[in-house]
């Protein structure tokens, strides 16, 4: 069964495309056979990183039908064991993707036979994306050092706990459960996990079980990407720190990769920035951050609310 690593980010910049391509080309340089899917319907770039100019099938097709089988979209990189299903050419509509076709599409990627997947999502708090970010138990958030991207992030991490809470509930029961937590706790408090968690468990004590053991069973990581000197090291653990007292949510701090400029000119150039700059600190924090993911994946709970 594959390791499926969703990756998503709160604001666009966050280099959600550059850990991907990098993860994705550390576990193919290691023998792993990597597939990388870039599902940031509407604004897929993940082609650039690793160097697929011009791809000639995308995952626009299988969406329409003009190719019936996802795996038939995959396409071959330069790099060996690494292989793309590309976003480059998809339609301007692709970003409203009907719950149908998103149900296919999850349940394709189960059947994909790679040794690790890794989803490039778009940035923000879209139902798909949200989706997406949930077809694995695992998953991988990123935020860079400013304010406006560490909210954003935690905007995120919100909406994808209060997405799964959602899950177990009919339109009418959770119209009554909001009316509920109004109720007891006042209107701000609808948008805190922590406090819908609470009247469930009072309410809804088997549906309470379910969700507990869903929260328990998730094994989400934050990295901080491009840290400056003047940043605090201590900072994304800080941030998780927070999210588990404001949110009631735990969340691994992975690590930092540190701000380097020559990431810009290796994304320009069209080569990888791990072949091109292996020396820097900021390829060291990718192969260290690569190492502690290799070794921290369980079992997989692929589509676990299909």
């Amino acid at each position: 069964m594959a390791h499926i690593w969703p990756i998503g980010g709160g604001k666009g910049g966050s280099g959600k495309s550059f850990l991907a391509s990098s993860l994705g080309r550390l576990l193919a340089k290691a023998g792993k056979k990597t597939l990388l899917i870039d599902l940031d319907l509407g604004a897929a770039n993940l082609h650039t990183m690793v160097d697929v100019p011009y791809p000639d099938k995308c995952f626009s097709d299988f969406v329409s039908r003009k190719i019936n089988l996802l795996e038939d979209t995959v396409l071959a990189t330069p790099f060996p064991h690494l292989f793309l299903i590309s976003g480059a050419h998809d339609s301007l509509d692709i970003a409203n993707l009907s719950y149908e076709k998103k149900i296919k599409t999850l349940k394709s990627i189960a059947k994909l036979k790679y040794e690790h997947i890794i989803l490039d999502l778009g940035a923000g708090t879209a139902i798909n994306t949200l989706d997406f970010f949930l077809a694995s138990g695992n998953g991988i958030f990123v935020t860079t050092p400013e304010p406006t991207s560490i909210e954003n992030v935690y905007r995120l991490m919100r909406a994808i706990y209060l997405r799964r809470i959602r899950h177990y509930f009919t339109t009418d029961e959770f119209k009554a459960l909001e009316k509920k937590v109004k109720e007891l706790l006042g209107d701000d408090y609808f948008n805190k996990p922590e406090n819908i968690v609470a009247v469930v468990r009072k309410e809804f004590p088997e549906k309470f079980a379910l969700i507990r053991k869903d929260f328990n069973s998730f094994h989400f990581k934050l990295i901080l990407n491009q840290l400056r000197k003047q940043d605090s090291v201590e900072l994304g653990s800080q941030i998780c720190k927070i999210i588990k007292k404001h949110l009631g949510l735990h969340v691994d701090f992975a690590g930092n990769i540190a701000y380097d400029e020559h990431v810009h000119d290796a994304i320009c150039q069209r080569v990888s920035f791990l072949d091109r700059y292996p020396h820097t600190r900021a390829a060291n924090d990718l192969r260290e951050l690569n190492r502690k993911m290799s070794n921290s994946f369980g079992e997989q709970l692929i589509l676990n609310y299909l």
